[in-house]
């Protein structure tokens, strides 16, 4: 179960690079008919507050372990 957790993780992480880099597509084409690069950002900003409740839920439940004190 926490390799599954693990991985939608890393896949929301992958999700953030992509809607990044069309993010920087856009800027660069600048085309009037596609959305603007401050949609793909907003996507990416979502998600990044999506993982980092998800991984706050995750530690404050003891579903994912911390790393021991190392004194």
């Amino acid at each position: 179960m926490l390799v599954f957790f693990k991985i939608i993780i890393v896949l929301l992480l992958g999700y953030m690079v992509v809607n990044l880099f069309r993010a920087l597509f856009s800027m660069l084409r600048n085309d009037p008919n596609k959305p603007p690069m401050s949609h793909y950002l907003g996507k990416r900003v979502g998600v990044a507050a999506v993982i980092l409740v998800i991984l706050i839920a995750a530690t404050a439940s003891g579903f994912l372990p911390l790393n021991p004190r190392p004194y």
